[in-house]
C-alpha cells in the first residue's frame, strides 16, 4: 500500500536549547515527553503517570504576552502535542547548567539548593520538582520578590515525591534564592520568539498508517477569531483543542484516534480576560490561571477553589473555555460560574449568541453547541459579585484531585431575608446543574437555622447522586447539605464565622510540608 504523503505545510519551529528548531517528522499527537526522550535523547525529563498528575515529567513553556514581555509557565510535558510549541520556547532540566553563573561545570542555584537541603532521594521526580522551581526561581528573580513557603507549596502542587515527604524540598525552595544569581537570558529569548511571531500561522500536516489505511491527520493554529469560525466551519467534525488536558489522555490512555485538530492557543483575542461593559469577558483560550485570578479579584472568598483546582502546571495549561465545553459533571469551573450567573457566549461563523450556562449541559456529556460552532468566552456579570459567593470543592487530596463532589453558592440579603441564591452542584448528577428546590426553599425567607433545614430537605428532592470509587450516594447527599449549613455560617446576618472557622484545610497547609 502506498503510504499517504502530506499535504505542502509549514514544519513545527520553536525555541529549544539556545536555538530556533524545525519539526516535520511526527505526528500530530506526539507528545513533547516523547519527542524530548525518543526523538532527542534528552531523557532529563521522566515519564510517570503518562496523565498529568505527578509532575515527573514538568517542562517549562515560554511565550510572549500582548505587551511582548517574556512569560513562562510550567507544564506537563505528557500530554502536550508537540504541535502546539510552534511559536513558543522549551526549557527543560538540560536547559538549567548552561544558565549558571560558574558555567556548565556548575549546578543552576535550583538544583544545588536541592542537594544542600536533600531534596532529593530516588531522584525519579527531581527533575519536574526542579523545573516547577526553577519557574517560580525566574517569575521572583525578575520581580525582585521572595516566595513563602506557602507560595513554594502551591506552586509545587503539580509535584508529587514519595520519598522526601516535601519538607526539604521546600527548604530548598527557599535556599535557592541565597545562592549567587544564575538567570535566563530573556533578551536572546525574546527576540528568537519575536522572529517566530513573523512566520505563517501553522497548517501543519501529518501522515497516518490506519486499519482503514493512510491519511493526512492536519493540525492548524488559526491565530484570528475570524479564521477560526472559518475552519470550525469547514471542519466540523474536527477536534477542537485547548489545553490537552483532556485530550492528551484520550490519546496516552485511551488510545483514541482524535484525528485533524483545530489548536484555539493561538488566538490572541480568545486569551483576553477583562472588563467589557458590565460583565467580566473570560476568553474561552485564556488560561485556567488567568480566569481564576480574574475571578478571585472580585470575589476572593473563591481563592480555595482557585488554588484546589488541579495542579498549577494542569491551570497554565487548561482553559476555563475548555472545562465548561467538555461539560464534565465533576469539572469544579461550572458549578462556582453558574453561581455567578455566567452565561457561554457562542460564535458560528460571524453569528454570535449567548446562552445562560445553566442551558448549556443537556445530558451526560451532551450539549447545546450545535455543528460549527464553538465557546468563545464566558461572560460573568458585574452583578454577581454583589452576593456573597463561595466555592466549596470536597476531595481526598486538598492539592491536585478530582472532586467527589463541587458547590458554587451564592446568596444575597436584603436585611435578614434571602433576596436571591443561587445553588450550583457539580459531582451530583449526569451534569452540572442548579438545585432548584432548594433554592426555592430559601428565597424571600429569612436566613436562618430552621430555612437551613427546609433548603436541605428540598436538596434531596433536586438529587439522586451515584456511588463511585470517590464517594457514595449517601456520602455525597450528605455533604451537600452540611455545604448548606456551612454556606449559612459563613453569611448569617448574626455572627457570620469567617472561612478559617469551618474549612479544616484552612489550618492546615495547602501541601504537605
Amino acid at each position: 500500500m502506498t503510504q499517504a504523503q502530506p499535504a505542502s505545510t509549514r514544519p513545527i519551529r520553536f525555541f529549544y536549547q539556545g536555538q530556533v528548531v524545525t519539526v516535520d517528522d511526527v505526528h500530530t499527537t506526539r507528545t513533547v515527553l516523547d519527542w524530548l526522550r525518543e526523538n532527542q535523547h534528552r531523557t532529563g525529563t521522566k515519564e510517570g503517570c503518562n496523565e498529568g498528575d505527578c509532575g515527573a515529567c514538568t517542562v517549562v513553556l515560554g511565550e510572549l504576552d500582548a505587551d511582548d514581555q517574556l512569560r513562562l509557565a510550567s507544564v506537563n510535558a505528557c500530554i502536550q502535542f508537540l504541535p502546539t510549541l510552534d511559536g513558543k520556547a522549551l526549557f527543560t532540566v538540560e536547559d538549567l547548567q548552561a544558565m549558571s553563573a560558574a558555567g556548565d561545570a556548575a549546578l543552576h542555584p535550583v538544583q544545588q539548593a536541592m542537594v544542600e537541603c536533600h531534596g532529593s532521594q530516588c531522584g525519579f521526580c527531581t527533575p519536574g520538582i526542579v523545573m516547577s522551581l526553577w519557574g517560580t526561581y525566574e517569575a521572583h528573580q525578575q520581580a525582585g520578590t521572595r516566595p513563602s513557603r506557602q507560595q513554594l507549596a502551591d506552586d509545587l502542587s503539580g509535584n508529587l515525591c514519595r520519598c522526601t515527604g516535601y519538607r526539604p524540598i521546600l527548604d530548598a525552595g527557599q535556599r535557592m534564592f541565597d545562592l549567587p544569581a544564575a538567570r535566563l537570558d530573556r533578551k536572546a529569548v525574546t527576540a528568537a520568539l519575536q522572529a517566530l511571531q513573523r512566520e505563517p500561522e501553522l497548517d501543519y500536516a501529518a501522515p497516518l498508517q490506519t486499519p482503514e489505511g493512510a491519511r493526512i491527520d492536519h493540525f492548524h493554529a488559526p491565530r484570528s477569531i475570524a479564521e477560526l469560525a472559518r475552519l470550525r466551519a469547514a471542519k466540523p467534525q474536527a477536534r477542537l483543542l485547548a489545553g490537552s488536558t483532556d485530550i492528551g489522555l484520550w490519546v496516552n490512555k485511551q488510545f483514541r484516534d482524535v484525528g485533524d485538530l483545530i489548536y484555539v492557543g493561538n488566538v490572541a483575542e480568545l486569551r483576553v480576560v477583562e472588563q467589557r461593559g458590565e460583565a467580566l469577558w473570560i476568553g474561552a483560550a485564556a488560561s485556567l490561571e488567568d480566569a481564576w485570578r480574574a475571578l478571585v479579584r472580585r470575589t476572593p472568598s473563591l481563592m480555595d477553589v482557585w488554588l484546589r483546582f488541579a495542579s498549577l502546571p494542569i491551570r497554565h495549561a487548561g482553559t476555563m473555555g475548555g472545562n465548561v465545553a467538555n461539560g464534565s459533571p465533576i469539572g469544579d469551573a461550572p458549578p462556582i460560574l453558574m453561581a455567578l450567573d455566567a452565561e457561554v457566549e457562542l460564535r458560528q461563523g460571524d453569528r454570535v449568541r449567548r446562552l445562560p450556562l445553566t442551558e448549556l449541559y443537556l445530558d451526560y456529556m451532551k450539549n447545546a453547541i450545535e455543528d460549527g460552532e464553538f465557546v468563545q468566552a464566558i461572560v460573568v456579570p458585574d452583578a454577581a459579585f454583589q452576593r456573597q459567593v463561595r466555592g466549596y470543592k470536597i476531595s481526598k487530596r486538598f492539592d491536585c484531585d478530582i472532586s467527589a463532589l463541587c458547590a458554587g453558592l451564592a446568596i444575597g440579603l436584603d436585611g435578614e431575608r434571602v433576596a436571591s441564591v443561587r445553588l450550583a452542584y457539580g459531582g451530583m448528577a449526569a451534569v452540572v446543574k442548579r438545585a432548584a428546590r432548594a433554592e426555592a426553599a430559601i428565597l424571600g425567607q429569612a436566613w436562618t437555622q430552621d430555612t437551613v433545614r427546609s433548603a436541605q430537605q428540598a436538596l434531596a428532592q433536586d438529587f439522586r447522586p451515584m456511588t463511585d470509587m470517590r464517594a457514595s450516594e449517601q456520602y455525597r447527599l450528605q455533604v451537600a447539605q452540611n455545604l448548606l449549613q456551612r454556606l449559612w455560617l459563613e453569611t448569617r446576618p448574626g455572627a457570620p464565622l469567617e472561612a478559617h472557622a469551618t474549612n479544616v484545610f484552612s489550618v492546615m497547609p495547602h501541601a504537605a510540608a
